[in-house]
């Protein structure tokens, strides 16, 4: 599923404890990638005024996967938007009644301007071994395809899952954002399903969430630019 919301598929998972540190990596790659993932790290030290800062340089994916009610999810969601998120993660795990409103609340915020909520499925840090034995005991393409199509019915148009999964998810008209990115040469790090570029835009990727292969490299401008060169 094609979007406009962001100029290419990199979303920098600016994953750093600083806004010090924050700004020295946006200085160099902020106008080369395509948006900016902001989780609790950065987002809670530094709130609001800080988002609205990253939001004048590139679209802002506020990634805190609020898990909660349906009205504290959809108050939650709502006050990312107002401080600049364009992007908001919840989990799909929160159930239909909770995705519903959520893909209420989208389209009203969608007539403000442009704005997607993304349902995690699995995270990429989990695998057959690793995940809660009190979900049941499917296999993690299994959970993934059964949280994909509820969130197809419940009216969102956004999710989160491994590139492993893709392949399953290629008649669902979604736009899938997938975490575990690594270029061909990088290490895994603590993610589990991982998957490198080009063969996750290939797979159906509509957007990549990259972080440690471009904040830990020499040149973190040239490690983007040589990512977009692949793609």
């Amino acid at each position: 599923m094609n979007s406009n919301l962001i100029k290419n598929p990199i979303m920098l998972a600016l994953d750093v404890d600083t806004k010090e540190q924050a700004k020295k990596i946006l200085d160099q790659v902020g106008s080369e990638v395509g948006a900016i993932k902001i989780g609790p790290r950065l987002g809670y030290q530094y709130g609001a005024d800080f988002i609205k800062e990253c939001a004048a340089i590139a679209p802002v994916f506020i990634d805190n996967k609020y898990f909660d009610i349906p009205s504290t999810m959809v108050s939650a969601v709502k006050t990312s938007f107002q401080a600049g998120a364009t992007f908001v993660t919840v989990h799909a795990l929160s159930g239909k009644e909770a995705l519903t409103e959520l893909a209420k609340l989208e389209k009203e915020l969608n007539q403000i301007r442009p704005f997607k909520i993304l349902a995690v499925t699995i995270l990429t840090s989990w695998d057959q071994q690793s995940m809660p034995k009190s979900l049941h005991p499917w296999a993690v393409s299994e959970h993934v395809v059964s949280l994909a199509n509820l969130v197809q019915e419940s009216g969102l148009s956004g999710l989160v899952c491994s590139a492993h999964e893709l392949e399953l998810l290629k008649n669902h008209n979604l736009y899938k954002v997938t975490p575990g990115i690594r270029p061909a040469e990088a290490s895994t790090d603590d993610q589990k399903r991982v998957m490198n570029p080009q063969q996750a835009l290939r797979a159906g990727a509509s957007a990549l969430v990259i972080g440690r292969p471009i904040l830990q490299a020499p040149n973190p401008k040239q490690a983007v630019l040589d990512i977009l060169k692949t793609i």
